[in-house]
């Protein structure tokens, strides 16, 4: 397998000093060729010189720097375009989505080779911060859980809110609407109306249309469950409060509300 591994940055260069080497040394030996390409949107750190430190050793990171108004899911898309292999997966770049949990999705893409493979929080295997599947059902050791790591308890309840209302509105079967955690071949996200996904979104709104698009298509879709973790260093760029959280949560549901609406209309 030849893989790309788009990871869209803003103000991360910290966490990819330590996020790229774990992923080269853990799923290097498992495919053929790799390719990380990092999509800066106009950083203030250092990242464009931890980029370039990182590929003298590796060989293998490609930076591009954005200078358009930032935008992650065209930081996104950009990587997309760009990849020169096969199979292309992106993932946040703050080490939420580990590098083991590249390597189970990694590893159901290789026995489901022509489908496209969603990390989720909200199936069997899914969850926060090192919660264990048999604590998944314990509600007190969950908030519990999370409270330790020094995230939000609101940010995961709204999420989990919010993708349920998604989920509902939707039909269309997946449980993380808002994941942003994937890999599929590149040539599915090729088309007109697929790069429309990104260009109309605000944020991770985008997710939501791509899947529905991805189904429209008729691409099967797999989930499989991963531990989101704590980010490695600063803070959640969706929000640290609920009026934050809650007006990044807004777009979404109006995603589903106009994919809701063009489905019944599809139908007459």
């Amino acid at each position: 397998m030849e893989l790309s591994i788009v990871l869209p940055t803003y103000n991360e260069g910290r966490n990819l000093e330590v996020l790229i080497p774990k992923i080269i040394n853990l799923i290097e030996d498992k495919i053929d060729k790799l390719e990380i390409i990092v999509v800066d949107d106009n950083s203030t750190d250092e990242t464009n010189k931890i980029c370039e430190k990182l590929n003298n050793i590796y060989q293998n990171i490609n930076l591009i720097s954005r200078k358009e108004k930032p935008s992650l899911p065209l930081s996104i898309y950009q990587g997309i375009i760009s990849a020169k292999y096969e199979y292309v997966m992106w993932l946040d770049a703050d080490g939420s989505m580990t590098p083991i949990a590249i390597a189970e999705l990694l590893e159901q893409q290789k026995i489901n080779p022509n489908n496209v493979i969603i990390g989720s929080r909200f199936v069997e295997g899914g969850g926060y911060k090192g919660i264990e599947k048999d604590s998944e059902k314990n509600l007190l050791k969950t908030l519990r859980n999370i409270y330790n790591s020094e995230d939000s308890i609101l940010a995961v309840i709204l999420s989990k809110l919010f993708n349920n209302l998604l989920y509902v509105l939707m039909n269309i079967g997946i449980r993380d609407m808002t994941s942003g955690f994937i890999i599929g071949k590149k040539e599915y996200f090729l088309s007109e109306k697929i790069y429309q996904c990104f260009n109309d979104s605000d944020y991770g709104e985008y997710f939501a249309f791509l899947v529905y698009e991805l189904d429209n298509n008729d691409i099967k879709m797999k989930e499989v469950g991963y531990i989101c973790a704590t980010r490695i260093y600063g803070s959640s760029k969706t929000g640290t409060n609920y009026l934050q959280l809650i007006k990044r949560g807004i777009p979404y549901l109006t995603t589903a509300y106009k994919i809701r609406s063009n489905n019944e209309r599809n139908k007459r």
